[in-house]
């Protein structure tokens, strides 16, 4: 299988994120903008794997969109366009690279948090809670097991780092660094952003165990814009409702079925990391492209 795409290159000013390339193309679109390609790298444990997986981009790009399309009534956003034809002239002549894996969006002052929902305990959750029966400063209940859904879903931030690990915070520390009256807006539209996704997703067959959402101010208007992607696998933790066993880790759609092989390799999590193998590649763009299915109620393929 050869490699899927693992970068772009268009002639403007550039930053590559783990997943995705960006470039400042304000200066075409006639206002502050980011034009932002989902490449198909894929990473775990914040190390881009030396191989991609065919499509990802473009399969998380439009699942992305479905959601933003849906949560418009909810929270403005920063998507402008993903269609081709509403691009500008200089940019449509990039077909090729774009196609199906971007997005124009409206350019942000990034608010530095991960904002969390988790209506299931999962991941880091379950182990902060296994050492102090809380999540990020929220007290929950004596018993819980490895994947119980909680009482109610709950909010629980993360520091955003340049390097490293994000760590796990609580609501009076991020209230401590962006102000009381933004952290509440923020956990406000977390919360009700994730119980729509959530219950709908459902309705498709898939818990949707977490998710992590990003906001950034408009730098033209100063309007708070949910952005980045929403409610992928990549940055959620989706399970087939129909096998559901707490107490257990769970069957998923995301990337845990990389990292579980990784977890498998004689590797200390530091780049670089190992080639992934052909059966790896394959059964996460399954997984991927069943999630995709299952939440548009339509197949394509990727």
């Amino acid at each position: 299988m050869p490699d899927a795409l693992m970068s772009t290159d268009l002639p403007f000013p550039k930053r590559s994120g783990k997943v995705r390339d960006v470039y400042d193309v304000s200066d075409v679109a006639g206002t502050p903008a980011l034009l932002i390609i989902a490449t198909d790298r894929i990473s775990a444990f914040d190390c881009v794997m030396p191989n991609g997986v065919p499509g990802k981009g473009k399969l998380l790009t439009q699942l992305s969109q479905f959601w933003f399309d849906r949560v418009g009534s909810t929270v403005d956003h920063h998507v402008i366009t993903t269609k081709l034809d509403e691009l500008p002239a200089s940019l449509r002549r990039f077909t090729d690279q774009l196609e199906d894996r971007f997005v124009l969006g409206r350019k942000t002052s990034v608010i530095p948090i991960e904002c969390v929902a988790r209506g299931y305990l999962a991941g880091s959750g379950w182990k902060e809670y296994e050492r102090s029966g809380s999540v990020c400063g929220v007290a929950l209940p004596a018993g819980l097991t490895q994947c119980d859904r909680l009482p109610h879903p709950i909010f629980t931030p993360a520091t955003k780092a340049e390097s490293g690990h994000d760590e796990n915070v609580s609501f009076d520390l991020v209230a401590m660094q962006v102000g009381v009256a933004l952290a509440t807006t923020l956990r406000e539209l977390t919360l009700k952003i994730y119980a729509d996704a959530a219950e709908y997703a459902a309705s498709r067959g898939i818990l949707i165990a977490d998710t992590k959402f990003e906001f950034g101010h408009d730098v033209t208007t100063g309007k708070l814009l949910l952005i980045d992607e929403i409610l992928t696998p990549d940055s959620s933790r989706f399970w087939p409702a129909a096998s559901d066993l707490p107490g257990q880790e769970q069957a998923s759609y995301d990337k845990q079925f990389v990292r579980d092989w990784l977890e498998t390799q004689d590797w200390n999590k530091t780049p670089p990391a190992p080639r992934l193998p052909a059966e790896v590649i394959e059964g996460t763009r399954r997984r991927y492209a069943e999630a995709y299915a299952s939440i548009l109620a339509e197949r394509q393929t990727l």
